[in-house]
């Protein structure tokens, strides 16, 4: 496995460095301690070698999320900054972000998610004092209505994507490749792509030599289509699963960090990352939401290339609605 070498346009400029990245980590300890990361036996055992599951499931949002959200709002706190009301769009896990440090910070804070989400994440965001809003038929519907209520009500619009939002999350890989030195590949879900640039922001600020691979769902192609041409490519989505992956168009920002710094994309089904789901809990006991059980699927896939080797995968998070992981477990 050979890493990408970077282009001419290397965007390491745009990233957070170690001294930033630390300072977002005293951040976020102020709400919640590190996540465990753990070499757990039977998940090696199925993949032939070496796994380490880093458990962002283990925050109090139960994802990997919250990390940004306080970042974010600590620096608008620290530039005097701080809006009466943030707006934003989400599958959940983002809203449940917001809804934690808008909290925290005393912001109101309204959240746009599409028709049919997740019953569960809706309800967890509420009970964050969120002001939940179900408008389109997916989440860049939702993003799009949400940025027009923020214009109207001269609302603070917190994107997906953000320097803010990259800092934080790039914490818990600055966690994970402290505390297992030796990973020679990592796997990571792309959603909207801040999980894979933080593995990408800790991997140099650390000067640490792991493999970064992008995983995206097979059917939500935007990162893979777009990575592939040089150039935003819409792409329909069709998951059913993996939510947190379900993004029709890809952020040019996110773009420009991600393909020099990549080694490569694997796409996985929905079938794949519901056979992830039942391994992982049949094995850790842990439950992992569909994009949360992305980086094993993708890492079963590649079995062949890494055996033997040490791999890091990212749990970005457990929030799956009963009945849902009931069905998946069923099957």
């Amino acid at each position: 496995m050979n890493a990408r070498t970077p282009s001419s346009t290397d965007h390491l400029s745009n990233l957070p460095t170690l001294a930033d990245i630390e300072a977002a980590a005293q951040v976020v300890y102020q709400d919640f301690a590190a996540t465990p990361q753990y070499r757990w036996g039977l998940l090696s055992e199925r993949l032939g070698a070496d796994c380490w599951l880093k458990h962002e499931n283990h925050t109090p949002v139960g994802a990997f999320k919250i990390r940004g959200g306080l970042t974010y709002f600590d620096q608008l706190a620290r530039s005097g900054a701080l809006p009466r009301e943030v707006i934003s769009a989400t599958r959940g896990n983002h809203g449940q972000s917001m809804g934690w440090a808008a909290r925290r910070h005393g912001v109101a804070c309204t959240i746009v998610v599409p028709q049919g989400n997740s019953v569960e994440k809706n309800a967890a965001m509420r009970a964050l004092g969120v002001t939940l809003i179900e408008h389109g038929e997916d989440f860049q519907e939702a993003r799009e209505h949400a940025m027009g209520l923020a214009s109207e009500r001269g609302a603070h619009m917190v994107p997906s994507f953000h320097k803010d939002l990259l800092r934080g999350v790039s914490t818990y890989w600055w966690e994970f490749l402290r505390a297992v030195p030796q990973l020679q590949v990592a796997y990571v879900p792309i959603g909207q792509g801040s999980g894979a640039c933080a593995a990408i922001a800790a991997k140099h600020a650390l000067g640490h030599g792991v493999h970064i691979v992008g995983v995206v769902s097979r059917h939500a192609t935007t990162y893979a289509d777009s990575l592939a041409v040089g150039r935003v490519v819409e792409a329909p989505v069709t998951t059913v699963l993996a939510d947190g992956m379900a993004c029709r168009v890809a952020d040019p920002a996110a773009l420009d960090i991600l393909a020099p710094h990549l080694d490569h994309i694997v796409q996985v089904s929905d079938d794949e990352v519901a056979a992830a789901m039942r391994a992982i809990f049949m094995d850790t006991h842990n439950v992992a939401e569909g994009a949360g059980a992305a980086a094993f699927a993708a890492a079963m896939q590649e079995r062949s290339l890494i055996a033997g080797q040490s791999v890091g995968l990212a749990l970005t998070g457990g929030n799956v609605d009963a009945t849902v992981f009931a069905r998946v477990l069923s099957s």
